[in-house]
This record gives C-alpha cells, sequence and structure tokens, in this order.
C-alpha cells in the first residue's frame, strides 16, 4: 500500500511513523509512505499557503492552488482509490472503514489546518471526509497518523501474528475481553481458573461473555440491533 500524506507541518509526522509497527511495515515493503510538504507548492514568494477568508470572519483558510497542484502531481503519477481529508465534521472512523481502507493500494490524506480549506478542494478532490472524534485539533495530523495506524495494521504481514488484527476489539463489533498472563496469582489476585484449564472451548465461551458483558457496560451503543 501507498500512502501519501499533505500537510504544512511535515515535522510533526516523522515520530509517529519512525517506529514500532509503522516503521516494521515500511521495511518490509508492505507500507511506501511519503509525506508532502504543502508549501512547497505555493507560487507565493514567502511559501505562504493561507489567506483571510471571503465575508470575513476569524480565522485563515488554507489557498486552494497549492493543495490543488500538488494533488493534480500525485493523481498524475498514479491511480488513487481515496483522496480522503481529516476535519471534524466528517464521518467518525470505525473499525470498519478502516478494514475498508487497508484493501486499496493508493490512498492520498490532506491535513487540514487554520479555519480550514477552500470549499473547492472539498468539493473537486476529496472523495471522503473522517474525524477521528467529536473534538477539535490544530491540525490533521494527528488524526491522519491514527487513520494510518489504524489501516495499516491490517495488511497482512505487518503484524507478527496476523491473528490478533482480527481478534481485535471492534472486529466482531463486541469490545475485547480481559486478558491476563503470568504469574498466575499476585498479591492476591488470580487468573480466572477457567484460563487456566487447557479446556479452549470453556476459554472461548468465556471471553465471548466476558466481551459481551464489558461491552454492554461500556459501550452499549455498540449492541444497538443485536
Amino acid at each position: 500500500m501507498r500512502i501519501d500524506i499533505l500537510t504544512i507541518l511535515p515535522d510533526l509526522l516523522i515520530s509517529p511513523f519512525s517506529d514500532s509497527i509503522m516503521k516494521r511495515a515500511q521495511t518490509k515493503g508492505h507500507l511506501e509512505l511519503e509525506i508532502h510538504n504543502i508549501r512547497d507548492y505555493s507560487t507565493n514568494k514567502h511559501h505562504k499557503v493561507d489567506d483571510a477568508q471571503y465575508g470575513g470572519g476569524a480565522g485563515m483558510v488554507m489557498s486552494i492552488e497549492p493543495i490543488a497542484l500538488l494533488i493534480e502531481k500525485l493523481k498524475s503519477e498514479r491511480h488513487y482509490d481515496e483522496i480522503i481529508f481529516m476535519t471534524p465534521d466528517g464521518e467518525l472512523l470505525e473499525q470498519e472503514t478502516s478494514n475498508s481502507l487497508s484493501l486499496y493500494q493508493n490512498i492520498i490524506i490532506l491535513c487540514g489546518h487554520y479555519k480550514g480549506i477552500d470549499e473547492r478542494i472539498r468539493e473537486k478532490y476529496i472523495t471522503k471526509e473522517i474525524s477521528i472524534g467529536s473534538y477539535v485539533l490544530s491540525g490533521g495530523e494527528l488524526g491522519a497518523a491514527v487513520l494510518v495506524d489504524s489501516i495499516v495494521r491490517l495488511i497482512p504481514g505487518v503484524l507478527n501474528d496476523e491473528t490478533s488484527a482480527l481478534t481485535d476489539s471492534f472486529q466482531d463489533g463486541l469490545l475485547s475481553p480481559p486478558v491476563y498472563t503470568r504469574p498466575p496469582e499476585y498479591n492476591g489476585m488470580k487468573v480466572p481458573e477457567v484460563l487456566l484449564s487447557g479446556d479452549f472451548g470453556k476459554i472461548e465461551a468465556w471471553r465471548e461473555l466476558k466481551a459481551m458483558e464489558r461491552t454492554k457496560e461500556r459501550r452499549p451503543d455498540l449492541l444497538d440491533g443485536k
């Protein structure tokens, strides 16, 4: 998979993709990640990428020209399955969305800033708009990092144990059950006996029950229609 991220703050995205699973995905060749500085495509001698909004009001707006020039350049080089804009008024990121996006070959992610981007970019180029929550960040970079992580970990071969992604929270519409590891007892706190029994049928039934109980307690909205 190739992901191109468009931003005015490229340095902000170096750390999230330079360690752990994201680094390993790139090293193994599962992920080709390119971070593009929108300022490089500004025709302004000061590399300005924003201007005051028409009609007045507080806050600057990201200009259409540098973003359009960059997107057009990338589109001339390859086909993109989605051009995504990270925005608070986009659709809320869900596991199902990440699952679908992980099947694509090429994705562009545009990070907004200031008061937003010129609406004409959204109308002409953007095919999908995503929000990571009902709150506002200083820019789309952190949201883009979250989105990429949620997608790339699903690509076959990225995780050491591929089945672990299939048993994550939300994959079956439920939260994950509690998990334990050694030692079996610590300061009087014991691991549930069923997990030590070796009876995998009982263990699976216990996990399904606990997943349902945890979801009902913490995210009952996920059970709507079940």
